[in-house]
This record gives structure tokens, sequence and C-alpha cells, in this order.
């Protein structure tokens, strides 16, 4: 029986690795190959065949969409799943990619489940999922088990450990089914886009202010709820600028979590994020953040 092979491709070798972890967890048997940007998997795709693809919109050199394009030109390509993975979650843009023949869509950050459930279904109306059987484990992850980004990173190995104080109860939902409120963030914060942004996770979204900013990470003030950020989560920081409103989706994962004052009971949270981006347009936007100065350095909680 052939093997099922699959190319991911994402500038961000952090998504790469947790989707190829993610999916050789739950098809032991998938083969999987990746690409840096449209153009690296462009020339994988001239000389050799896939049953899926599973794409990044934003990428230096071809974008997502152009790569999908150029995908669905190729007769020999016409009935190959090809998966968008992206933080580009409006309206417009689902549209797009479903114009130019998208197959799903997966936002970012994503679940293992949600992952999995996508390339299931996609391989499944293809005809190719049969090739997986003799691979699969007789039992297959049941939802709640390595949903978190670290347990996918290292194989649920560290679950017992560095996770535990975080880890979802399995009986409860991955995704949360309200947003919590939006931080009451201090007058000096109070204009849209100046100083503030939005934290999504995987298992919900925080508003935020933005404490410090670089080119290699932020470090964000959260208000505390009952679903906490996880170390290691992958996560999407949504940023703001000018008068325009112009929004910077920026990949990154969580990298710590503290408490902003020091007690156990603190409304407020510290959340460091290290972006996982290499497309120069997204330098270049946190560069003009960071030279306008979009930062609130003395945050001070409301009463």
């Amino acid at each position: 029986m052939s093997k099922v092979s699959v190319l991911v491709v994402d500038d961000a070798s952090f998504i790469r690795d947790l989707i190829k972890k993610g999916l050789r967890t739950y098809f032991p048997g998938i083969c999987i190959e990746e690409a840096v940007n449209g153009r690296k998997a462009q020339q994988m795709l001239s000389s050799q065949m896939f049953d899926l693809v599973l794409c990044d919109w934003e990428m230096p050199e071809m974008s997502g969409l152009e790569l999908l394009t150029w995908f669905r030109q190729q007769a020999e390509f016409k009935a190959i799943p090809f998966i968008m993975v992206t933080s580009r979650g409006d309206k417009d843009n689902v549209v797009q990619a479903i114009q130019s023949g998208v197959t799903d869509y997966i936002g970012k950050p994503f679940t293992q489940e949600q992952l999995t459930s996508k390339v299931t279904k996609a391989l499944s109306r293809s005809g190719r999922l049969s090739a997986l059987s003799a691979s699969a484990p007789a039992k297959m992850l049941s939802p709640g088990v390595a949903t978190d980004s670290l347990s996918v990173l290292t194989g649920n190995k560290t679950a017992s450990t560095s996770t535990a104080t975080v880890a979802v109860p399995a009986k409860k939902p991955v995704v949360t089914p309200s947003v919590p409120p939006a931080p009451a963030a201090p007058s000096s914060a109070s204009v849209r886009g100046q100083g503030q942004g939005r934290l999504r996770l995987s298992n919900g979204e925080f508003a935020c202010v933005i404490k410090a900013l670089s080119l290699k990470d932020a470090l964000l003030v959260v208000k505390r709820s009952e679903t906490l950020p996880q170390v290691l989560d992958s996560a999407v920081l949504d940023l703001e600028q000018g008068e325009e409103a112009e929004v910077a989706r920026l990949n990154a994962y969580v990298h710590a979590v503290s408490a902003l004052e020091a007690r156990s009971d603190s409304e407020w949270l510290q959340v460091t994020c290290r972006f996982v981006d290499s497309d120069p347009k997204k330098l270049d936007y946190l560069s003009r953040l960071i030279a306008r100065g979009t930062t609130q350095r003395h945050f001070t909680p409301s009463a």
C-alpha cells in the first residue's frame, strides 16, 4: 500500500514542527515534507506528487494564496486537497481563498484536534485516508489528549511535570464558549491601536496592553480568567497601527507567564510571546510599531 505524503508550507519553523509532530502522532505512517515558503513549495510540487498540502498564507517570496492559484492551474493537482493554515480569518480572506480553490481552512492558533480533524476530512474526501489504516494506532487519540503545543512538540512526555499546572482538564471543552472581557486599560492607553492588541490562543482570546515590544518578542499584560495561557502554546498577536487601523497578525508562542503583582490573587498577568515569523513584511511592520512607541512601559492596574 502506498504511503500518504503531505507537504507543509510555512516560513515559521515552530509552526512546521507543530504540524509535523501533531500529524505524526495521529497518523504514524504519514510521510511529511516541508517548505519554507511558496516558491520552495512550487519547486517541490513540480518534481513530486503529494496527497495533501497544508499551507500558510503570509510568506516571503510567494504567498500561500499565490501558491494556491498556481496549484489549481495545474491539471494534475485539480483533485489534491489544499488546506490553508493561517491567522487570516477575516471573511474577505476566506472568500478569496475559496474562490481560488482552497479545500479547507484552519485558523491559527489551532489545537491538535482541529488539525487532525481537518486533515482526516480532506484525506477521506480524496480517498487517501484508507491508505493510513495499516499504520494507524488501534486506539486513536481521544479529545483532550496532547492538545497543547508543549505536549505536541514533546510527544506528551512532560505532561506530568511542566504542563501539570496549566493543562486543561480532559472533561472540559478545548474551546471556551465566550471571549474574556477586555481589561480596563489605563487612560494613557485608551486610544484604540495605541499600545493595545489582542492575543489569540487555541483555547480563548485576551485583550492585552503591550508593555514592551521588540523584533523578537512582546511583553503583554492581560486580565486573568478561568482560561490561562500555557507556556509554549501557539498564539497569534493582533496589533494595530495608525489612523487607518492597519492590522498585523503576528505568529508567536507563549514563552512565559507570571503574575503582574506580587500576590497569588493578582488579577493581571504578564505574558511574554516570542515571534516565529520570518516574513520581511512583518518584521518591517514591527519596526514601524517600535519606532512609533506604541507600548505602555508603566502599566497600572485599574481599581
